[in-house]
Order: structure tokens, then sequence, then C-alpha cells
């Protein structure tokens, strides 16, 4: 990061918004020997160690470690140019006060910018610096990557494009380990204050032997940033759809399994033994089933039963009725009735699980998805995605398709979060490319890497 800072900068202040050590201030103060040195830093303790380095390397003539919040610290005005680099600390939202959130919505909208209470602290980092620094100044914050792609992350990429002035992003995948010890995908993210460049300098790096050693790998313009509701798919070369290939939704619909809005009451047990057998479904209700069974499903003996009583009582004879009633009664008691999900369904009692998709898939973890041949019929909850063919497709291309895709899929077709797990939501998963059904039959198993 600093070095290039080194080329793209020449300032007379560099200022680390969450100091801690004052690691970036250290080497700051070697690569831009005349610089005055600015540390924010709210955490007591952090705040002692960083003046402690500081004066340790002969820089406390020239240094300041401030004891404050970094979205309330007045930052006084300096003649000449900022460089603003560092770290935001991730934390997550619910550790975030009220008033704070506040805050975020209230400074957003000053810029026009929209804001959501959901954001993580890197967000209010990137907020805050527009609020202190001035056109010109030049920014390098390197920061969980996943405010490329989710929904709070429109005001990080709003303040880029509009406020900040983003002009290249190097994004580091989970494998190089930017954060040691944590797998998790980072992004060091390049701005000047108030410019808009038309292009964006984009590179995806797996080592960070690889970080600052090579230009951008491509230029995208503004104008697709802006129209695209998530970054990612645009920081990666998109594979050459070759002949013979299709989209994996041309062939299946996606579709997230059922919410039941309260597995403890939904997933059979000793409270639901006297329903009728025939309203427990074994289902796929951990992930772990599906990585387990490498690539087929063919008993559900050790799967967990899910209840799913139909919307019509009238339609069981007076005994099940009455079991059925006095389970209902029994959910009640729990409030199973009163939760969002259970009040949003037709009737409350009714989980309505869909009928078994021929192949099932997880959607979340810190590998690549389980795509597996649903040959017991099982069903599955939300915690899988359910593959159901648009017209039906016969062994001899299910079994095939499967196996292409579970060697042919990485996490990179994903969505990356911080702590490194990689989601696939359905319509992503559709977009997969796939070889078509007639090259299936062809024998195209044989051709896999």
């Amino acid at each position: 990061m600093l070095a290039w800072a080194r080329e793209h900068a020449r300032p007379a202040r560099v200022v680390d918004p969450g100091a801690g050590s004052a690691r970036f201030l250290i080497g700051a103060a070697q690569v831009f020997p005349d610089a005055q040195l600015l540390g924010i830093e709210m955490d007591p303790f952090a705040a002692i160690l960083a003046r402690g380095n500081l004066a340790v390397h002969q820089l406390a003539d020239r240094a300041r470690i401030v004891l404050d919040d970094y979205r309330d610290v007045r930052i006084p005005a300096v003649t000449g140019q900022t460089l603003y680099i560092g770290n935001p600390p991730y934390v997550r939202h619910h550790l975030i006060e009220p008033q704070w959130k506040k805050w975020l919505v209230a400074t957003a909208t000053r810029y026009r910018i929209s804001a959501s209470q959901l954001a993580g602290l890197h967000v209010y980092f990137f907020l805050a610096t527009a609020e202190h620094a001035r056109p010109g100044d030049i920014g390098l914050f390197i920061s969980a990557a996943e405010w490329l792609d989710v929904n709070y992350g429109n005001t990080v990429r709003d303040l880029l494009l509009h406020v900040l002035g983003a002009n290249n992003l190097q994004i580091i995948e989970p494998t190089a380990e930017p954060f040691p010890g944590t797998a998790t995908t980072a992004v060091i993210t390049g701005f000047e204050v108030g410019a808009q460049p038309q292009t964006i300098g984009i590179r995806r790096v797996s080592s960070l032997l690889d970080l600052g050693a090579l230009p951008p790998a491509w230029m995208i313009h503004r104008g697709r940033l802006e129209s695209a509701p998530r970054w990612s798919p645009l920081t990666r070369v998109v594979p050459e759809k070759r002949e013979g290939f299709i989209e994996l939704g041309e062939l299946c619909r996606v579709h997230r399994g059922q919410v039941t809005g309260a597995n403890r009451i939904w997933i059979a047990g000793a409270h639901s033994a006297i329903l009728p057998k025939h309203l427990l479904y074994p289902t796929v209700t951990k992930a772990r089933e599906l990585f387990d069974v490498q690539g087929e499903l063919t008993d559900t003996s050790t799967l967990r039963q899910v209840i799913d009583i139909p919307v019509d009582l009238a339609v069981f004879t007076q005994e099940e009725r009455a079991a059925i009633e006095k389970f209902l009664a029994f959910a009640k008691t729990e409030g199973a009735d009163q939760g969002y999900i259970a009040r949003e369904r037709k009737a409350w009692w009714s989980v309505g699980l869909r009928q078994p998709a021929p192949i099932l898939a997880t959607y979340m973890a810190r590998r690549p998805p389980a795509f597996v041949r649903n040959a017991a019929g099982a069903r599955h909850i939300n915690i899988a995605h359910g593959l159901y063919p648009r017209e039906e497709l016969s062994l001899a291309v299910l079994e095939p398709l499967v196996e292409y895709l579970t060697h042919n899929i990485s996490v990179t077709d994903g969505r990356t979060y911080a702590g490194g797990l990689t989601k696939f939501e359905p319509r992503e998963m559709e977009r997969l490319l796939v070889p078509s059904p007639a090259l299936l039959l062809q024998g195209y198993r044989e051709e896999f890497a």
C-alpha cells in the first residue's frame, strides 16, 4: 500500500484512522520523511502502545496519536495533501451503538447516498473519511471485501464513485490470508478525493507477493460500476462460453429450500411423536449431510424429518385431526404461530416443503458447493438449493452434470464474505456454465480435469 502511495501521493500529512500499534504510520514515516503523522485511536491501551512505538522509532517529534472516535474527531486543516491510509476495523452492526447508526444514515443522506443500519464499522470509516478529507487528498484502505456485493455496501460503492474518487481495487483471495489466520477476502481500495476517473483499475491476487508488483489486470469504465448491483462479477474474467456449453439456468431452475420459521418445532422429535407418520418428511437440514455423501444421496435413514401439515385439516380422519390439533396447541404455546414466517403463510402451521429436487446443492461454506444427485428423494430446507430441471433429464445426463458441477465450480464463482464464507444465490448458480445435455451424452465426463 505504501509502495503504491509513493507513486501517487506527495502528502504533507499521513492520517491512520484506526492507528492500532502505529504500524502504518511507522511505515509511512520511512516513505515520506517530511510528512506529519496523525493517528486516531479510541482504545486507550492501543493509543499508549502506538505512542511508545513511535517514540522507539524516534518519530515523536512529528507524530501525534489522538485518543478519539474517527467519526467524531476534529482533524485540523493542513497546507498540502493528506494521505489517509490504514485498516478500518471490522465490527458487525450488532455491536454498533444506535446513535452511530443514526449518524451513518444522516451523514450519508447529506451526500444523497443511502445507508443501511446493517452496515459494519468499516463502512463508517469510508464515510467519515469523506467528511474529513479535502479534494486532492489520497486514500488507501484495506478492508473486508464484502462491501463489493452486499446490499449495505451500496454506501461504500456510491461514496467511491461520487465522492471519494476510487481509482484502483486490488482484491485478495482468501487463500492468500491477507489477515493471518483468518480465511477471508480483503480488498485494497485506492482513491483520490473529488476525482471522477472514467475507468478504475482492477486486479485480483491469490498471493500477497503479487501485491504492488503488477499493474491492474484490466480497467472497468465507471458507467459499468454505476449500473452494477454487485461489483465482484465485474472483477473476474468471464469464462469464454465454449461451444456446446450453456448456463445452468437453461437446464434447471434453482430454488432455495423452504424456511420453517422455527426449526425447534418443525423438525420432528419427541415433541411430535403423536403426529401421523405420513406428515414427517426425511429432509436435508444441515449442509454437512450433503458434503458427506460425495455426489449421491441414496439413504434417508440418517436424515432428520420435517413436519409438513397441509393447509386444509378437513382431509384427515377424526383421529388424525385430534392428534394434529393437540400438536398445534403445543406449537402455539411455543410461539410457533407468532413469527414473521408463520404469519406470512396461508396457514401458520403449513411449512410448505418443496417437492424433492433431483439435484441438491449447498450454497454457503468456506469451500465450493457440494452438488448431490438426490436419488433418495429427500426434501430440503433453506440450508440448500434444489435444482429442478425445466424438462425431464435422464440419469445419463443428471449423473455427469453433477460430476461436472462437483469438479469445475470454485469459490471464485460466488461472493465471499468476511470470515471466508462463499455464498451462491439462486440466480448466481443459474449463471454457471455447464455442458449441454447433448455434450454430456457424448461422454464429456471423460474430459474432467
